[in-house]
């Protein structure tokens, strides 16, 4: 079962100030600025908004929309609530993102009774608990359950049973399945494949020799209704990454730096919480005309700590040979994860080098539990070196 709630952000704004109902509701960037639509609710999307549409854009389509910064604390809290109590219908709940949920409910018909009831609850128990809807799909696999509840948007219930498969699928377009992006979509439209029916008569080699191995098998499968039904199993995370898009593009060497530092802090906060180390330092840089650039550098040693971070991003911006021109969005990650916190180097711990670690970790964990209990910018901490 595919749990995914509607239009999340904007409903929780909505039901929290009655002034919002039944009005476009836009969550994101604010207009005049830079940046994107997160979400936006249904009486919204009626004017084309959609997510990740340019804030701009969507001021174009709808000046007299609710416009509203993302309260991400208070979104958590009731995503909380929610997966707490998909936990009370299944043992197994996977939460994929803060507004859906996959949930094994095989078995669970002797308990509940059968999948159209199941769902129901599931609906119903929601609702109840934090007065919000959503979209339900049930089916035999994961891939099956998530277009069946994207069918149903919004307030939608839909079950698939095994013997369905290949008649839910078929009128669906092929831009449905997961992977056809504006690439791959367009090779498709050559090909004269629009609708799921159209794509399974391919035969895979010709798929493959079109699209290439991975995307040619993926699709293959997918037009079958081939996917896996495993739940509450998650591969690693691969990176942590945060990056800010500016109002203006900028020049000024303080104002980027000053950025770059925060960003590494809330990487870093959240390395440690999910208590990952890196190794490789990721620097991203957009310039005007959505010019992208990237660059990366691997430590001698995982890295869990702000000021490590930060360092090695911006000298990565030093010697990147893109100093002085301006730039649109600056950003940076961490990636290639070991468990646990950063190592230390054991032939260099002398008593002096001990006290400084010792006294660098209750920083960070200072830093932590402020930025947990209270906000993420009310204390931060100073840099010192080259370029301050």
């Amino acid at each position: 079962m595919h749990v995914d709630m509607d239009a999340f952000f904007a409903a929780v704004e909505q039901r929290d100030n009655p002034d919002y109902r039944n009005r476009p509701v836009v969550v994101g960037a604010r207009p005049g600025g830079r940046g994107v639509v997160a979400t936006c609710s249904y009486e919204a999307r009626r004017f084309g908004v959609h997510s990740a549409m340019p804030i701009s854009e969507a001021w174009r389509r709808c000046p007299g929309a609710v416009y509203l910064r993302p309260d991400m604390r208070r979104y958590a809290a009731v995503s909380r609530q929610i997966m707490q109590m998909l936990g009370e219908i299944s043992p197994l709940v996977e939460p994929v993102s803060i507004d859906e949920a996959y949930l094994d409910v095989s078995g669970q018909e002797r308990l509940i009774g059968p999948p159209q009831e199941i769902a129901r609850q599931a609906k119903a128990r929601i609702l109840e608990a934090v007065s919000l809807s959503c979209s339900v799909g049930v089916g035999p696999n994961r891939l099956i359950a998530k277009l069946a509840s994207e069918s149903g948007k919004p307030d939608g219930l839909t079950v698939v049973g095994p013997g369905q498969v290949e008649a839910f699928l078929d009128p669906l377009p092929v831009s449905e399945l997961r992977g056809v992006g504006r690439r791959t979509g367009r090779i498709l439209d050559r090909l004269g494949i629009a609708k799921v029916r159209q794509l399974r008569g391919y035969p895979l080699q010709m798929l493959i020799q079109h699209l290439g191995e991975k995307a040619g098998r993926s699709l293959y499968a997918q037009a079958r209704g081939m996917a896996s039904h495993r739940v509450g199993v998650r591969s690693a995370r691969k990176s942590i990454s945060k990056e800010t898009t500016f109002a203006e593009d900028v020049r000024q060497q303080s104002l980027l730096r000053s950025r770059l530092q925060r960003l590494s802090a809330e990487v870093g906060r959240l390395a440690r919480y999910k208590g990952l180390s890196g190794q490789v330092v990721t620097l991203k840089l957009r310039l005007a005309g959505f010019e992208t650039h990237t660059r990366q550098r691997c430590l001698v040693s995982p890295v869990d700590t702000d000021d490590l971070i930060f360092a090695t991003a911006w000298q990565l911006y030093q010697e990147s040979q893109l100093v002085g021109r301006p730039v649109r969005l600056i950003g940076v990650g961490l990636s290639d994860f070991e468990h646990g916190p950063q190592s230390e180097d054991l032939f260099e711990a002398t008593p002096e080098r001990q006290m400084v670690r010792q006294r660098r970790k209750q920083v960070f964990k200072t830093l932590d539990e402020v930025a947990a209990k209270f906000d993420s910018t009310l204390l931060t901490r100073g840099f010192y070196g080259k370029g301050k």
